[in-house]
Parts: structure tokens; sequence; C-alpha cells
């Protein structure tokens, strides 16, 4: 039996590691990225796969109606004008990629504060957040936008990591960060529990140097 990482997609395999996946630890982590056990997923048969459903069925943003669309928080505001910045800055637009990020910083002077947040409030939205990747990614691939299903497929993966981080949190508190570093990747956002950098990114694949230590 194959067990496949939900976050970096590394495959841990009974018969070349001759333990069975069960019977590895509770605190057992992924040696790629560093997620739980509880990440990993049993891999299928292709036989018993479910068949995709039909586009019909699928939302399409080209007969999407103004009053199904979402009003967005100046905080979310922020967080979108970041991603485009660096999203810029991957096409070489220094000059967009400027404008984006004083967009992002003046949506970000004007965020309200949460009220009463709580590391279990910050577990509960990141569950909500991995529950609506599946209809996004298919509405990325129903407009053919090969961009979108990217940003799908790595936001994904990033929220999943720290959501995973999180629940460690939850249940380690401060010793979890104890005699070590954290670190984020400048490209995708994926964060890092250990002393060092991955040499890769197991999200987006850039090099250790592309990781800050925050």
């Amino acid at each position: 039996m194959k067990y496949t990482c939900s976050i970096c997609g590394y495959v841990y395999d009974e018969e070349q590691q001759k333990i069975p996946f069960s019977e590895l630890p509770d605190d057992w982590r992924c040696p790629l990225c560093g997620a739980a056990k509880s990440d990993f997923v049993a891999q299928v048969p292709s036989q018993q796969s479910v068949a995709k459903p039909s586009k019909t069925e699928k939302p399409s943003m080209a007969n999407t109606k103004d009053e199904e669309l979402q009003k967005l928080s100046v905080g979310q505001l922020s967080a979108l004008c970041s991603n485009l910045a660096r999203g810029c800055e991957k096409q070489y637009k220094s000059e967009e990629a400027q404008l984006f990020r004083e967009l992002a910083s003046y949506f970000e002077s004007v965020t309200p504060a949460v009220k009463d947040p709580t590391v279990e409030l910050i577990a509960k939205r990141l569950k909500e957040e991995i529950s609506e990747y599946p209809s996004l990614n298919s509405t990325a691939k129903d407009t053919g936008d090969r961009g979108a299903q990217r940003v799908c497929v790595w936001g994904e993966k990033v929220t999943r990591m720290l959501s995973s981080l999180v629940e460690r949190y939850l249940k380690e508190g401060e010793t979890m960060l104890a005699n070590t570093e954290i670190w984020i990747c400048t490209v995708c956002g994926f964060v890092y529990i250990g002393k060092e950098a991955p040499q890769i990114c197991p999200v987006c694949k850039v090099p250790s140097w592309k990781f800050e230590k925050m």
C-alpha cells in the first residue's frame, strides 16, 4: 500500500519502507515537508477512480451573475494585491508590482484588528478555506485558466501545511518551536519548521535561498 502526502506529494511505499504506515508513530512527519502523518492519504487504484462530473455540472465564470460575486474585505484586498505584486515580479513587470505593493500596504493599514483572535479560530478558518479549493479549482479548469489552476494547487498545499502546523501547535504548544526555526518561501508562501530551510520548496520547487527566516 502507498500513502501520499497531501501537501508535497511525497509517497510512502510500505513495500519499500518495510514498515506498515499504520505502525508509524503518531508524531512521524513527512521527510520532505514536515507534514503530519494525518496529512497522508492512501492511494486508490486507478480502476476505482471516480468518474469526473460533466462540465455542465460545474460553475463557470462566464455566466456568473453580479449577485453571486463576493465583496472582499480590506484585509482580503491587501492579500490579493500582495499576491498580484508577486505575480508581476515573476513576469518582470516591476512598475505594476510596485503599484500593487502600494495598494496592499494601504489596505493593510486600514484593516481592522480581529476581535478575540485565538489559535482555535485560525484552525477553523484554515479548514474552511481548504474545503473551498475543489470548487475553485473546478472553475479554473472550466475556464481554461492555467494560471488560476496553479494558484489553486499552490494555495491549497500551502493552506494545508498551515492547517497542519496550527493543529500541531494546539497539541504541543510553544515546545513545538523550541530549538528550531520558522522558514517561509517567498514565492508560494510555504511554511517550514526546521533548523535549516529545505533544499527545494516542496510546493513550488524553488531553491532554499528563496526562503526567509522569520
